[in-house]
């Protein structure tokens, strides 16, 4: 860069140098009188000297780099000149030509001004982006390719390409398929706007680039409840209802009210302290009393002599067995396996003569198999409308909204609502097994509260 501006600094020091601004105030400053100033000292070189000759020789290299594109002195006699030869001459119309042929000539567009004041008007090339053209590993990465070309002259496949041509399964069998002309009339219609995409590359090809779509299990289909998102109430549930259908209700929250009563009465009952369990007077003192009585000894006794004869038992000595005893325990123990096998026989040859009773038990346990099977196909699909222990907490039901008979409003006007729309859905919600049951967070206090009487309060009392 240095070297480049010294060779423009020498090339318009030479008397062929043209400029494009004329330097009046330079001529001026130099025709008046100079300040002497000591110059060998630092802290006047920029201050004391004048350098608007040199800003203004710069400035106008500058100038003729973006007006021109490089130093006038350097350019050619035929980028600065031309030869005017005078207007060119039109052609003339010819007269045989068609009206309806002829192209009406308007004047020519010329771009806005804003426009022009957007563009770039500078002759001068954008410098070049060196951090553009850096890659990481480059070094690394050109040694591969050449190395790759390398093998690839000598025929040799490398073990990476080779592995994945072996992975894929080789078809020598099937043919190409051949694809079909467009101007086919008996081709398969494809609709570009359909959802299916149509799959006509390779399945192989598909499945290992990740374009093949994933099979969605069909457990993921299934809804995890099968009640309805929204319940129909009764018909005795609404505003005027018919009498027997009000009473069904009244019956259905009536028996749900004595289940909630006998549960209440059990909890109470298994609670209740039984007044023959309280201590009185008698019992406390029998307590207290107890240990400082003396008592008879005699199991004591009894229980040291049953000690005394067991420990004498033990230490009786074994006398040891003789060989004639020693033989005929083994011919006994050979006897006893040999009539164990024998019975193993007969008990297979007696099968032999059960097999219509063997059949009649198989088919009976078949049948209870079955049973069992079907009994526990609509036990599974009985719970798919019951809610499921999903957390910690068990579903509560919700309370039924009922009105007694009394409270019946004859019209919708006189109807006063009952109930939340949000609690309805929060219930409906956990029924459907999509969310847990759940119970509003207890706040803890953390610190107890200190109550402090005020001096005012203390005054006035």
């Amino acid at each position: 860069m240095a070297a480049t501006r010294r060779l423009k600094r020498v090339a318009s020091s030479q008397p062929g140098f043209l400029h494009f601004k004329s330097f009046s105030d330079s001529t001026e400053s130099v025709s008046s009188r100079r300040k002497r100033v000591n110059k060998n000292k630092k802290k006047n070189w920029n201050k004391h000297i004048d350098v608007n000759d040199v800003d203004e020789f710069l400035e106008d290299i500058r100038h003729q780099e973006r007006t021109t594109g490089g130093l006038l002195s350097e350019k050619s006699d035929d980028t600065l000149f031309f030869v005017d030869v005078g207007q060119p001459e039109k052609p003339e119309s010819k007269a045989a030509e068609s009206e309806e042929g002829k192209k009406r000539k308007g004047k020519t567009s010329q771009p806005l001004r804003i426009d022009l004041i957007l563009q770039h008007d500078s002759l001068i090339p954008p410098p070049k982006d060196v951090l553009a053209y850096q890659q990481p590993n480059a070094k690394k990465l050109r040694r591969i390719a050449q190395k790759a070309e390398q093998l690839a002259r000598k025929g040799v496949v490398p073990r990476r390409q080779k592995r994945l041509l072996n992975m894929r399964p080789v078809d020598r069998v099937a043919k190409k398929a051949m694809t079909e002309a467009n101007n086919n009339p008996d081709r398969e219609f494809y609709d570009i706007w359909g959802q299916k995409s149509k799959d006509s590359a390779d399945p192989w090809y598909l499945q290992q680039t990740g374009k093949k779509p994933v099979k969605r299990p069909e457990k993921m289909n299934d809804k995890p409840s099968v009640i309805p998102a929204v319940e129909v109430i009764a018909p005795g549930g609404s505003y005027n209802p018919d009498f027997f259908s009000h009473q069904a209700l009244l019956q259905e929250a009536h028996e749900v009210e004595v289940k909630k009563q006998k549960e209440e009465d059990k909890v109470e009952r298994q609670l209740a302290v039984n007044k023959e369990d309280t201590a009185t007077k008698e019992t406390i003192l029998r307590e207290e009393v107890q240990g400082l009585v003396e008592e008879d000894n005699e199991d004591d006794e009894k229980a040291n002599e049953e000690e005394e004869d067991v420990a004498v038992g033990g230490i009786a000595l074994s006398q040891k067995k003789t060989e004639r005893q020693r033989k005929k325990e083994k011919t006994e123990k050979m006897k006893e396996q040999q009539r164990a096998s024998d019975k193993r026989q007969t008990d297979l040859q007696q099968q032999l003569f059960q097999l219509r009773s063997i059949k009649a038990s198989l088919k009976q346990q078949d049948q209870k198999t079955q049973s069992r099977q079907t009994q526990r196909k609509a036990k599974q699909e009985a719970q798919k409308s019951q809610p499921r222990r999903l957390g910690r907490l068990k579903f509560q039901p919700q309370d039924l909204e009922i009105q007694l008979s009394d409270e019946l409003a004859g019209s919708l006007r006189q109807l006063k609502p009952e109930g939340s729309v949000l609690k309805d859905r929060f219930k409906s919600m956990q029924k459907r097994n999509l969310i847990e049951p759940r119970e509003r967070a207890k706040f803890k206090r953390r610190h107890k509260l200190k109550y402090v009487e005020k001096r005012a309060f203390r005054e006035i009392t």
